[in-house]
């Protein structure tokens, strides 16, 4: 029998509860996946914390895997083709993927790149699609120099990679013990904290064109306005209150329009991903059974790369 994580009502990981399920038959349109890794997102957790509109328990975790076909719906071709019970595939922007087995809609589910593991596969789309839409929605082009906080977070080195595609200079915030991470990725870091802008003033001869801000903090907010011209140019993906406040840019996958942008963009990050172009650093993989201790190191906001839940054989 399989096994996966529900919220039977709102409340942290710690009271999620881990059940014997029996995965519904792929119909026409959908897949079975045998899963092998699943990613570990703050929106898991996020999403299920307190009671929303919309929102009805029990809630299945997770929202990204990657794993093989065990079943084919009939006449049914996953997002990316034909496939073939076996295939090994990624899905992304699906529900109840902390699990052993899963079945999603087939328009979710891709060939997984040959380039990387599963549980780096599993990591992939979630902030792989809300990098590229921060570099989207700021305009960043290529010569010019942008600010990104958060800069060793998960989507802060996603942007350093597709920045870097794209030929567009990045300075970086992070904590010095993380500035090898941003030079790594190709990022100028730069230490957060008292006097940041004068730093970032400091490391370019030109103008901060855009700011992209993966952490939330006033701080980040508060230089980006300082220092880009056009507010219309600074996004967030954590302070919604300051967005609204100050007229910047706020997007989330929640967002109709942020959801287009990223099932558009999916293809183009797995083709990066097949050529070696995008990378995604893990740094601890749990047995699909801890996915609360997970969280629990996700939460510290300094995991050190990507999480991983594990299923066992």
């Amino acid at each position: 029998m399989a096994k996966h994580w529900v919220a039977t009502a709102a409340g942290s990981p710690q009271s999620w509860e881990f059940e014997e399920y029996d995965p519904a038959a792929p119909r026409e349109g959908e897949v079975t996946i045998r899963v092998r890794a699943a990613g570990v997102n703050p929106a898991d957790a996020k999403h299920v914390a307190a009671a929303r509109p919309g929102v009805e328990f029990p809630v299945p975790i997770g929202y990204e895997v990657s794993g093989e076909l065990t079943a084919i719906g009939p006449a049914t071709r996953i997002g990316s083709g034909a496939a073939e019970v076996g295939d090994e595939v990624v899905a992304f922007r699906v529900q109840g993927g902390y699990a052993t087995e899963v079945t999603v809609p087939a328009a979710k589910v891709f060939a997984k790149p040959t380039t990387l593991t599963h549980p780096e596969a599993a990591n992939l789309l979630l902030v792989g699609t809300t990098a590229a839409e921060m570099l989207a929605v700021t305009g960043a082009a290529p010569g010019e120099t942008v600010l990104l906080h958060g800069a060793s977070g998960a989507v802060g080195v996603s942007v350093l990679q597709q920045a870097r595609l794209r030929e567009v200079r990045v300075i970086g915030t992070a904590a010095p013990d993380r500035f090898d991470e941003v030079r790594r990725f190709g990022g100028i870091p730069v230490a957060y904290g008292p006097g940041l802008a004068d730093r970032v003033t400091a490391l370019t001869d030109g103008p901060i064109a855009a700011a992209l801000d993966a952490v939330g903090t006033d701080e980040a907010i508060d230089v980006s306005l300082a220092l880009v011209a056009d507010r219309r140019r600074i996004v967030t993906i954590a302070n919604f209150a300051r967005a609204s406040a100050d007229g910047l840019l706020a997007i989330a996958g929640s967002m109709p329009d942020s959801a287009r942008f990223r099932d558009e963009v999916r293809s183009e990050l797995l083709a990066l991903a097949q050529n070696r172009d995008l990378v995604v650093p893990v740094a601890r993989t749990f047995p699909l059974a801890e996915a609360p201790a997970a969280h629990r190191l996700l939460s510290t906001g300094h995991p050190g790369g990507k999480l991983a839940l594990i299923p066992e054989d």
